[in-house]
């Protein structure tokens, strides 16, 4: 699952592409915290809770693609430099990319809604509770989903190479990037 293109996988690799390795990871570790979010949200019943309530999923919902649509507004914004790839984010700014990767996962409802339906399929055991094993399934996920988003910012250096080039190929990239947001608002939003 982890492997499937997606719009966290796009994410992670634009991030790296343009900002280098260090910006990548910060995004990946975000990620993998809003999934720690989703999991203690299955665990603790609370998703079945937020589905079952339609007014709250919808609030949900809008927050997420509000939030899409922001990101997408900031890339579209943002300067079209050569040679962008070899500024150094300052700490600040990697906290910024953390922060962005955690708040794009935690309000995408689609994360929540993928853990309640495969993770009762996985369940394993029926002496251990079940609080305990949909957590041992979220941290597998992880896990799986961090080695998978750390291979995409290693090698993220051969995508830099293809798109530090030219102002042309920065421009395409800019746009991928936020047709890539507005793509993962009209996701959030027809769900």
């Amino acid at each position: 699952m982890a492997l499937s293109p997606g719009p966290d996988n796009v994410f992670v690799l634009i991030q790296s592409a343009r900002y280098g390795k260090k910006s990548g990871m910060a995004v990946v570790v975000g990620l993998m915290s809003g999934c720690l979010i989703h999991t203690s949200v299955v665990a603790f019943g609370l998703s079945t809770f937020i589905e079952s309530n339609e007014n709250l999923y919808l609030i949900l919902k809008i927050f997420g693609c509000s939030y899409m649509l922001f990101l997408a507004f900031k890339a579209h914004k943002s300067k079209v430099e050569l040679n962008a790839s070899k500024q150094k984010i300052p700490m600040s700014g990697l906290f910024k990319l953390f922060k962005q990767g955690f708040v794009m996962n935690v309000l995408n409802p689609k994360v929540s809604i993928f853990f309640l339906a495969f993770f009762p399929a996985f369940l394993f055991s029926k002496t251990m509770p079940l609080f305990t094993q949909f957590y041992i399934l979220g941290f597998l996920f992880i896990m799986a989903s961090f080695m998978v988003f750390s291979a995409y910012v290693i090698l993220s250096n051969y995508f830099s190479k293809l798109f530090f080039k030219s102002n042309r190929r920065l421009l395409l990239l800019k746009r991928l990037q936020t047709g890539f947001f507005v793509g993962i608002a009209v996701v959030i939003l027809t769900a």
